[in-house]
């Protein structure tokens, strides 16, 4: 095996699949990429049995071959390489080495044959998704996601395909994000699947918006993402999602029209007096105005007030200060809608004039 390409066009590719590739592992083969040249084409895998990324690129002087190499050591030398070098790696028995310039490195590899494959994913469902609607769905959403949670149905990600819409939704039983994108053809069969936590932080990385329309493979335990130049898969997590939808409030008609940014600005004020374990702020609605009040066991206390546009009068409540921070981070415009019920019930928070990004936070007792 031999080829050869410009150090940014190889780094690239190593980024995108060094992430996947845990530092440790049962199997030492798995520390390792999986590099296969065919008719001028490199593929690079890595995997770690639950998330497999391959990234594919042109290259020059090839000789066909595969073998596996060191992930990180093969990515940081070529890191480490000067900008516009021109890389030549070839195999010699159970070693690579890699060349640029004066720079000389030997490897040790591993038989690809030793190289685990994920399962072939059946796909029951292919959905095209343009690239931009999935990275804005999955950023506007991910934070929610529980983490280590013993319902395991929780550490992850629920797509829900139904008719013509792809929801993303994500809640740790505190608060909820819920984002949904028009699709150009309708589904087939309505699917609720759920993508593990490793799945999606991948598939954030790798996404990077644009116009290029994306395919969604769907099987009974893997989703595979298939652009030009990567295929990212990922197992899923077997079980139900809870009921989200029952979730969001329903008659939560006190509405409060804030500033997001002026939003944001206060509650960070008011959260550094906050208690650091509850991280509990105060929030009471008159007419016109919003007031945040925190304090702390050490008798300090915060208070900020803002223009809201509301009609509500006398109502309080209280809410970990950092999940309305990560609900208004995830919005996007300028004027943010909270609709309240009483003091008791969650708030729903959204755009003012956008209804496809929502964001559920419960209350906390002060």
């Amino acid at each position: 095996m031999r080829f050869s390409l410009q150090r940014e066009a190889f780094l690239k590719p190593l980024a995108q699949v060094v992430n996947v590739v845990e530092r440790r592992q049962t199997l030492p083969v798995l520390a390792n990429f999986l590099v296969q040249v065919k008719d001028s084409q490199l593929s690079l895998t890595g995997t770690d049995l639950e998330v497999e990324m391959i990234a594919r690129s042109a290259v020059d002087n090839a000789e066909d071959g595969e073998t596996t190499i060191p992930a990180r050591k093969l990515f940081e030398i070529v890191r480490a390489l000067p900008d516009g070098s021109q890389v030549t790696i070839s195999q010699s028995g159970d070693k690579i080495t890699v060349q640029a310039g004066r720079s000389r490195f030997t490897l040790a590899t591993l038989p690809a044959n030793d190289f685990p494959s994920v399962d072939e994913v059946e796909a029951t469902e292919r959905v095209n998704v343009p690239e931009a609607a999935l990275k804005e769905l999955i950023e506007r959403t991910a934070f929610a996601m529980a983490q280590q949670d013993v319902r395991y149905y929780l550490n992850g990600l629920l797509f829900d395909l139904r008719d013509k819409t792809l929801r993303c939704v994500a809640t740790d039983g505190h608060r909820l994000a819920l984002c949904e994108a028009e699709l150009d053809a309708s589904v087939g069969t309505k699917r609720q699947i759920i993508v593990p936590r490793k799945g999606v932080t991948e598939l954030q990385r790798l996404l990077e918006g644009g116009d290029r329309v994306l395919e969604l493979e769907l099987g009974r335990s893997h989703i595979r993402v298939k652009r030009d130049d990567v295929s990212f898969t990922s197992k899923l997590i077997d079980g139900r999602f809870p009921d989200y939808e029952a979730v969001i409030p329903i008659g939560a008609d006190r509405e409060v029209k804030l500033d997001r940014e002026v939003l944001r600005a206060a509650l960070q004020r008011a959260a550094i007096l906050s208690n650091e374990k509850y991280r509990g702020v105060r929030v009471e609605v008159s007419p016109g105005q919003l007031k945040i009040s925190a304090h702390n066991p050490e008798q300090e206390e915060a208070q900020e007030e803002i223009e809201a546009d509301t009609k509500v009068d006398d109502l309080a409540i209280g809410f970990n200060v950092n999940y309305l921070l990560d609900a208004l981070s995830a919005l996007r415009n300028e004027h943010i809608i909270i609709q309240l019920r009483d003091s008791n019930s969650s708030a729903l928070v959204r755009e003012a004039d956008n209804e496809n990004s929502r964001h559920v936070v419960m209350p906390l007792r002060l």
